[in-house]
């Protein structure tokens, strides 16, 4: 009879508590997902509260008594999507599924609960897209999510600022165009003989790693087109932030 030998202890990776149950990662097998890296950027942003910010910038006109996805849900749910590498609405038919989706929105006590399943593509849809035709969104049937668009191009600076524990000696804006290329009949999507291809044109400006603006435009106009506008807005925002804290200007 040979010896018998100790087991190797297992690997465990041991994440925050969520409803008073241990959330663990190990290599055994059971429910198995690909996406399990979304639980720490989900407890990244409950640290920021990114997606909790970006949710104040939403009026939400639905009744509440049948809302079962909060708009912070929604839009955590779709920028997560986003961060695993499914750019694409419809892929939510099947993350609604995900089990480390789950954990990262908080949904971990409805994971074999079909009640519990996450947002739908037409539910999330709702939620970035309204057309033109609707002009009051609180007495739209199915478009009742009302975006704030300066609260939510606000919030970019803001966070920008809030990443500093004092003023910098100096910021350093950054511009940039680049093409956003579509393969439909995308409205106000044009040739373009730099790009080579039928595309978008939309304009970024940066500080260092921190995104300020992100404005989508047609592929027809001046590279520079709306950029001034955005500068001058970007930098009242820097200059109203050294007011309020009194930072040397």
């Amino acid at each position: 009879m040979s010896p018998s030998h100790p087991r190797t202890p297992r690997q465990v990776i041991n994440f925050s508590k969520q409803k008073g149950k241990e959330i663990i990662a190990n290599f055994d097998g059971g429910l198995i997902t690909s996406d399990a890296g979304i639980v720490w950027i989900a407890e990244l942003d409950k640290k920021l509260g990114i997606t909790e910010k970006f949710g104040n910038c939403f009026q939400d006109h639905r009744h509440q008594s049948y809302v079962d996805h909060s708009v912070h849900e929604l839009l955590a749910q779709r920028l997560y999507g986003i961060i695993l590498g499914y750019e694409d609405v419809n892929d939510h038919d099947k993350l609604r599924h995900d089990p480390a989706l789950k954990i990262a929105l908080e949904k971990l006590n409805e994971l074999e609960d079909k009640k519990g399943w996450l947002a739908g593509k037409s539910t999330i849809n709702r939620l970035e897209y309204c057309p033109e035709t609707i002009l009051d969104q609180k007495t739209s049937r199915y478009h009742k999510i009302e975006p704030n668009f300066e609260a939510i191009e606000k919030s970019f600076v803001e966070f920008f600022l809030e990443s500093y524990k004092k003023p910098p000696l100096s910021i350093i804006l950054d511009m940039d165009v680049t093409d956003d290329q579509v393969h439909g009949n995308q409205e106000g999507a044009f040739f373009n003989s730099y790009y080579h291809g039928v595309c978008y044109a939309p304009l970024y400006i940066f500080c260092g790693h921190h995104l300020l603006v992100a404005k989508l435009r047609s592929s027809n106009v001046d590279p520079a087109d709306g950029a001034l506008d955005e500068l001058q807005r970007i930098i009242g925002l820097i200059r109203e932030k050294m007011v309020r804290d009194s930072y040397p200007s």
